[in-house]
């Protein structure tokens, strides 16, 4: 996704009460794999999804470097869930999730106010049936959001965008990523999943390219989610591209499907594809579930109660300004 302008104002730093949460026991650990994309068993259902000949062709161009049937296998998606989708632009998973979730389950798209919701709703009104009920929650960035009443999403999905969440170079801290997973959190069932797939910046490389270069470090990512309460369970290499250095003048967005440098060496951009991407699953810890031994160098995250409500949220325009690459 298209680096939206979300920074939070320095206001929010003295108005917003701090994300807490109580000292609680840990929960059991939980067991953490590495899965390849070969090794991942993918759903008819969600194949069945993904090819239906409805969806546009320029999205179904994309499948290739995106992979949605193994990464929705991945994530454990079923038909009968409870699921938010965060930014979701263009709609490129709306057309397989919402058909997916149709008939016995229910999609909810989280999408910044005016003309960002006004684009998605045009989206959704030119295949009705298709789509079927699907609801539309306003997310301002930095303010808190009931994506669903609490506790009662079965799986959260956010594909490129948690580097919108940490904001401008000139924004300090993480940006509005605290309240984001907070609200998240919230929202989950104990035991739910959220599902992260976002654009990788490699460890060794100077943290401060997360803001500049829509490239994120998995190590960024894991610290917010348990901070918020999250475990990881599962990663892949799904949505890996070892053929991408990470260091391009104009960032994710010098690749495809962007090419912000238009012409310029677009050969070379080609040849790599899409950006290189982690793609994480997490779980709300369930208290009740059986344990399991947690991965090496995995620390299960404290549960914490659903996070308190700001005093007062400081509203910012997230509206993304160029379509998620």
């Amino acid at each position: 996704m298209r680096r939206a302008p979300l920074a939070l104002p320095l206001l929010c730093l003295t108005l917003c009460a701090p994300l807490e949460a109580k000292p609680v026991a840990k929960p059991p650990a939980l067991k953490t794999a590495t899965v390849p994309r070969a090794g991942i068993e993918v759903s008819p259902d969600i194949a069945a999804a993904v090819a239906d000949p409805a969806r546009k062709p320029e999205n179904r161009a994309r499948d290739p470097y995106r992979h949605p049937a193994q990464t929705l296998s991945f994530f454990g998606l079923k038909p009968d869930m409870t699921v938010v989708e965060m930014l979701p632009s263009g709609g490129w998973y709306t057309e397989i999730l919402a058909p997916y979730l149709a008939a016995n389950g229910h999609y909810v798209g989280a999408v910044p106010p005016g003309k960002s919701t006004d684009n998605f709703q045009a989206l959704l009104g030119g295949d009705a049936a298709r789509f079927g009920k699907v609801q539309v929650v306003a997310f301002t960035a930095g303010k808190l959001t009931d994506f669903t009443p609490p506790g009662t999403a079965d799986m959260i999905l956010t594909f490129r965008n948690i580097h919108n969440l940490l904001g401008e170079p000139d924004q300090p801290g993480d940006g509005t990523a605290p309240q984001t997973f907070a609200d998240w959190y919230r929202a989950l069932k104990p035991g739910g999943i959220l599902g992260i797939e976002e654009h990788r910046l490699p460890e060794q490389m100077d943290i401060a390219r997360e803001k500049t270069t829509g490239y994120v470090k998995r190590s960024t990512v894991i610290r917010l989610a348990m901070a918020a309460g999250f475990q990881l369970v599962a990663a892949s290499d799904v949505n890996a591209n070892p053929k991408d250095d990470h260091d391009h003048l104009k960032g994710v967005w010098t690749l495809p499907p962007t090419y912000e440098l238009g012409d310029t060496d677009k050969a070379k951009y080609a040849a790599i594809g899409e950006s290189d991407r982690m793609t994480l699953k997490f779980v709300k810890p369930d208290p009740t579930a059986p344990s399991a031994s947690a991965a090496p160098g995995t620390e299960p995250a404290a549960p914490r109660p659903d996070a308190p409500r700001p005093d007062q949220g400081v509203p910012t325009d997230p509206s993304p300004s160029s379509p998620k690459p």
